[in-house]
């Protein structure tokens, strides 16, 4: 009856502690993901300027929305639609939303795991009932891996362009949007055919979702 208690109150700790970091970083930014941390360690430095979304290109914000999570604006989370087609795919393909993608980036860890993916199920629901969609996405532009020790678009603009990330032409941004399924194994400076290519069909995506209205929930 002890244990049963104290696991209870353990638990409920453990919730408020989470919810409370929800409310913390819906005002104040992330100071370090594990991820900056873990790549930190491997290299002994990393690029990371925060910015706010005001100072980012809404080309670039666009440009990630249609490449990660077109129903951005749409979904609370989670994307069924994106879900059932995975299942359909066999698993071949991802479903995981931007605000999963923080989630993970921000108060987990990477790798693939039931545990980690509990929790991350968890906690998305608990961000976007707390934080606006222009939170978060802001969080994740400036969070994401965009490079070999790169993290966030304005390291990526300055890195890659020697422009900031409120200056990247269309062109910069879908090719920043397009090695973000795996930024250490694709250049934005000498892409391949198949990452060109992509970065063509990112920057179709992103003048759809702006004529649709898919990018109102981030757009003045």
């Amino acid at each position: 009856m002890r244990i049963r208690r104290w696991l209870s109150r353990a638990a409920l700790g453990v919730v408020v502690f989470v919810v409370g970091l929800v409310a913390l970083f819906s005002v104040v930014n992330p100071p370090v993901t594990h991820t900056i941390w873990s790549e930190w360690r491997r290299l002994g430095k990393v690029e990371r300027d925060w910015v706010p979304i005001e100072e980012i290109s809404p080309i670039m914000a666009r440009a990630v929305v249609a490449a990660e999570d077109a129903n951005f604006c749409l979904h609370w989370g989670f994307d069924v639609e994106a879900i059932r087609d995975a299942l359909e795919d066999g698993g071949s393909r991802g479903a995981s939303t931007i605000t999963q993608q923080v989630v993970k980036n921000v108060f987990l860890w990477q790798g693939r795991s039931w545990i980690r993916k509990a929790l991350e199920t968890s906690i998305t629901p608990v961000v976007e009932i707390v934080w606006s969609k222009q939170r978060i996405l802001e969080v994740y532009l400036n969070v994401a891996e965009t490079g070999q020790g790169m993290f966030g678009v304005e390291a990526a603009a300055q890195g890659n362009f020697n422009v900031s990330a409120a200056q990247l032409s269309q062109v910069q941004a879908a090719r920043i949007a397009a090695i973000l399924p795996s930024p250490r194994n694709r250049s934005v400076t000498d892409p391949s055919v198949r990452t060109r290519r992509r970065a063509a069909a990112i920057l179709d995506g992103a003048a759809t979702i702006r004529a649709d209205g898919r990018a109102d929930c981030f757009e003045d």
